[in-house]
């Protein structure tokens, strides 16, 4: 891994007020050390770190993406209930999930219209709303 994409990392964690440990540097510069915006399941970062010989446990991986979710550094966008991408792109928008490789990517969001939406039941408010676009090969 760059210096550059370590002080990426760093400089991520440190603009939420996340105290950069070594893990959290390690798995944010994999997450940001290169500009680009990421779409990730734990299992796949953990992967990733594994191929760059950081030692971190799938326990930490899990840990360190609610922390970076919780500091508003990432959105989890959760797919059949059961299955959680992390999302460094933080602004709204919605997502295609391609079901024939189980990823996720950007949907194009000035194409998408919600002309209304439901009222939400007395004493709730909606909070967001996410798009998740299935796609499969045709």
């Amino acid at each position: 891994m760059t210096p550059e994409a370590q002080q990426r990392g760093s400089d991520w964690l440190s603009e939420a007020g996340l105290r950069p440990t070594r893990q959290r540097v390690a798995l944010a510069a994999l997450l940001v050390g290169d500009g680009q915006n990421r779409h990730v399941t734990a299992e796949s970062l953990f992967a990733a770190a594994q191929d760059t010989g950081d030692a971190v446990s799938l326990a930490t991986v899990y840990n360190t993406l609610r922390a970076f979710c919780d500091a508003g550094l990432m959105h989890e966008i959760t797919v059949d209930g059961s299955k959680s991408y992390f999302d460094t792109r933080m602004d709204d928008h919605p997502h295609f999930y391609w079901e024939d490789t189980a990823t996720l990517t950007d949907a194009p969001a000035e194409e998408l219209e919600i002309a209304r939406l439901p009222k939400a039941p007395e004493g709730a408010e909606v909070s967001k709303v996410d798009v998740v676009i299935r796609l499969r090969k045709g």
